[in-house]
């Protein structure tokens, strides 16, 4: 099944458009997870047994974890088989913003891709097509290429204009037009730019955006179902974590999150 329609069919299926993100700090970790012995991957396995009901992706961000080095590391592996044994319809994400030239995205795609086994993975677009084509080859993953980001800096050169165009819009478009020939790329765009979420969605009308920003950035779970969403009443990935795994009670909260977004769809 290609990653795309993996994503859409346990969407339909739950009628849930909520990606958990795993942002597992060890910091904050609950202290009864902490004196375990791989205590990033217990509290994971906790928090998508807990979420699962409500979720059509996990995304995990590779700093929380890459922080611990090798421990880090074997506990994203750990709990990418768990969700590959007892989750296997749900969507996963590495947010790992690679991006360098081809050869070292080589290693980048089979490390990702092959032996953590992700269904997606987050790019950087600046080297260019050419560089990221050991990601854009692979058709049976799927590509997500950063394009308005939701951090407050992100117009420092999101912004910068050429040819009257500003640089975020130029990603879009020529992903939308040109990289996207295999059906297998995504964008980022973040829920704190509603307006530019809509131009997006106007570029890219049949293009899966995942929206981050929602929850602990503040961004409008509203303004940005209302700006993104495609015909369809899909094509959004709306992801929170912090907000959500670090809560009191997560399952609630992701039922809460899965509820709202339907409200607005």
């Amino acid at each position: 099944m290609p990653a795309t329609d993996k994503y859409n069919t346990r969407a339909g299926a739950i009628n849930s458009l909520l990606c958990v993100g795993l942002d597992s700090d060890y910091e904050k970790l609950p202290e009864r997870f902490q004196i375990l012995e791989n205590p990033q991957f217990e509290f994971n396995k906790w928090i998508i047994d807990e979420t699962a009901e409500f979720a059509a992706g996990f995304k995990i961000n590779m700093a929380f974890y890459e922080a611990r080095g090798e421990k880090g590391f074997s506990e994203i592996k750990l709990t990418m088989e768990y969700l590959i044994e007892k989750y296997s319809d749900i969507f996963t994400i590495c947010d790992a913003k690679r991006a360098d030239i081809g050869s070292t995205n080589k290693g980048y795609v089979e490390a990702i891709f092959d032996f953590m086994g992700f269904d997606a993975v987050t790019l950087h677009p600046y080297l260019g097509r050419e560089a990221l084509d050991p990601f854009l080859k692979r058709t049976d993953k799927i590509s997500i290429v950063l394009c308005r980001t939701s951090n407050p800096g992100a117009a420092e050169f999101q912004d910068l204009e050429s040819d009257g165009k500003p640089l975020w819009q130029i990603v879009a478009e020529k992903v939308d037009r040109q990289w996207n020939t295999s059906g297998n790329c995504m964008l980022v765009v973040g829920a704190t730019y509603p307006e530019e979420l809509a131009t997006v969605r106007k570029i890219a009308p049949g293009m899966t955006l995942l929206v981050p920003g929602v929850g602990a950035q503040g961004g409008s779970v509203e303004e940005a179902i209302k700006a993104g969403l495609d015909d369809q009443k899909k094509g959004l990935i709306i992801n929170s974590s912090r907000s959500i795994i670090f809560s009191k009670d997560p399952k609630e909260e992701a039922r809460k999150l899965r509820d709202e977004i339907n409200v607005y769809r």
